[in-house]
């Protein structure tokens, strides 16, 4: 497993080598988390995320490719045109919230990366700390991330939320919508601070 990531990396450095010396392009294929549900143009998180990059002197341009409300599913199915139409030369992967909330499983996460690192591309899976259920689910759920990560030779960020979580729970209101579940412009300004590293570190 180790040889196979070597290998994947060292793929990963030659495609991004390959991009000459234009900015690298970063589909940031997710739900609604990435979408900028209810956020202002602006505050969302690719915008916010290309914001940090710049100020960071990571060159880099990210491709808004989520969609409010999609699952693992849907995300299979749209992964190829998204790589067909936007070409890029690494993929963030943040999907399954969605299936949490629908009860699914966390089998159906596989193919996505699958088809996103053909060729080497580098990853990025974003994970998310399960929402409440049956014990035996939420551990297929928590172990699915590294499992997929080394699998793909992905770099990681086991949990998207952990910014939030990490405050006192009288704070985490402020920063949520009042739907309770998406983050406000502060809250996606707390996780892009995290996510961040993870994004120059894939395209290290």
């Amino acid at each position: 497993m180790i040889a196979r990531r070597a290998l994947l990396a060292a793929a990963g450095a030659l495609a991004l080598a390959g991009a000459g010396k234009s900015r690298p392009r970063v589909l940031a294929f997710g739900d609604s988390l990435f979408a900028g549900y209810g956020l202002r143009r602006g505050e969302g998180m690719v915008p916010q995320l290309q914001a940090w990059l710049d100020q960071d002197g990571t060159p880099a341009t990210v491709i808004p490719a989520a969609l409010s409300g999609d699952t693992t599913y849907g995300g299979r199915v749209r992964i190829g045109p998204s790589l067909r139409r936007h070409r890029p030369d690494a993929v963030i992967v943040a999907l399954g919230g969605n299936d949490m909330l629908l009860g699914w499983s966390a089998a159906r996460a596989e193919a996505i990366l699958a088809r996103a690192g053909m060729g080497g591309r580098p990853l990025l899976l974003v994970g998310l700390n399960p929402v409440p259920g049956k014990t035996a689910w939420r551990q297929a759920w928590r172990a699915l991330w590294p499992r997929l990560a080394d699998r793909h030779g992905a770099v990681l960020l086991p949990s998207l939320y952990a910014p939030i979580a990490a405050l006192p729970k009288a704070r985490h209101r402020d920063y949520l919508l009042p739907d309770g579940v998406h983050l406000n412009a502060a809250g996606i300004r707390l996780m892009v601070a995290a996510l961040g590293p993870k994004v120059r570190q894939m395209l290290g």
